[in-house]
């Protein structure tokens, strides 16, 4: 068993940091501050080839798996660009693992070039008002009308709304009483979302402000046959395809988040005097700051290991699950301890940790609960009764 880090996964770690280094923390405080999207950073990664990285080589992309996607995301988050400089990647990333495995070749040809080079921004349209994790709850409909999916409903926390061009978008062709089991029924399209039958309204939240997440209403929206991925009815399991990778990349992501936290409170416990000594000194500051760095390292490692699985095409649902579950203990466990270890300028914007904190706290939340994930490895890995 070799614990040795390969040598590409080096290389990637030192061309992402490369890139990063023109965006610093300042850069992610004001567009947070302001809202503002981070194009310029998205540019700047879609320029060097990254966004592409899991899309195969004959779409454009260089065809590496979710292991390499992981590093980068990592490495961006650790960079302290955070969630607000991750999101706009992932979604790209993982997100199109759906049409990759199940689209139909044209349509590949047609899209995966434009998402892989950054032309094409994407969207995820799941959750519900009324759904939320229940996802075969979900109410939106699809009707196929002369060639075309004609679309009526509305779909909450929609990230990168206002900025992507199509939504991969999950529906109902058939009611969830219509059909033997309920997780049939639904299909998953390709939609655009800049139409006027799409009405997209922000979301006022706690952190990530750079990235805005949305309501999205769809009002008749007509979404051509030939953009369903895939067979209709099936898009459920399809769905399941992406969501071992969604879960990977958001642990990765995390971990990226504790380990800035980290570096920042490091490096102010030692530079900080009180009572004419640095307050690293003290164990009631440095027991929690090695505490966090042992609680990232253990989740780094079971992030690398659901992501060997994957890509080695091994069933990994409870490892991932188990990565995602650990990884955002340890990543908010790191940004709490760096507000502490800051005292009250940990609560000031200019030394960034509120913001860590606050985009840290996210990934308990989403994309799935830490109790959901309670929930499957009960049932799954141990035999429980399902409670749900």
């Amino acid at each position: 068993m070799d614990f040795s880090e390969p040598i590409d996964l080096k290389l990637i770690r030192e061309a992402v940091s490369n890139v990063c280094r023109d965006f610093p923390d300042e850069y992610w405080e004001r567009h947070d501050r302001e809202g503002r999207y981070p194009q310029d950073f998205y540019d700047a990664m879609a320029e060097a080839g990254w966004i592409g990285i899991a899309i195969p080589e004959a779409y454009g992309g260089a065809g590496k798996g979710v292991q390499e996607a992981a590093v980068v995301l990592e490495q961006v988050a650790a960079s302290g660009a955070a969630m607000n400089g991750a999101t706009p990647l992932h979604l790209s990333m993982f997100g199109m693992h759906p049409v990759i495995k199940h689209g139909s070749e044209s349509m590949k040809k047609r899209y995966l070039p434009d998402v892989a080079s950054g032309k094409l921004q994407v969207a995820f349209g799941v959750t519900e008002p009324n759904a939320g994790s229940d996802t075969t709850s979900i109410e939106t409909k699809a009707s196929l009308v002369d060639g075309h999916y004609v679309v009526n409903g509305r779909k909450v926390w929609t990230t990168k709304a206002l900025e992507s061009d199509r939504v991969l978008l999950l529906v109902r062709t058939q009611g969830k009483r219509e059909v033997e089991r309920k997780t049939d029924g639904m299909t998953l399209l390709f939609a655009e979302l800049r139409r006027p039958e799409i009405t997209i309204s922000p979301i006022e939240k706690l952190g990530r402000n750079a990235v805005r997440t949305c309501e999205v209403v769809y009002d008749g929206l007509r979404v051509a046959e030939s953009d369903r991925v895939g067979e209709e009815g099936e898009g459920f399991r399809y769905l399941l395809d992406g969501l071992n990778a969604e879960r990977i990349l958001i642990a990765a992501e995390a971990v990226g988040i504790g380990r800035a936290a980290l570096s920042r409170a490091v490096s102010y416990a030692n530079e900080r005097i009180v009572f004419d000594r640095p307050i690293g000194k003290n164990q009631g500051v440095a027991f929690p700051l090695a505490e966090a760095r042992t609680r990232l390292d253990a989740a780094e490692l079971m992030v690398q290991k659901s992501a060997w699985k994957l890509d080695r095409g091994m069933p990994c649902g409870s490892d991932a699950n188990m990565a995602k579950w650990l990884a955002a203990e340890a990543g908010f466990f790191a940004a709490d301890a760096a507000m502490q270890t800051h005292g009250g300028f940990g609560y000031a914007r200019e030394y960034h940790v509120e913001r860590y904190w606050r985009e840290a706290r996210l990934m308990k939340l989403a994309p799935i609960s830490q109790e959901m994930i309670l929930n499957f490895i009960s049932e799954h890995e141990l035999g429980l009764p399902r409670s749900y």
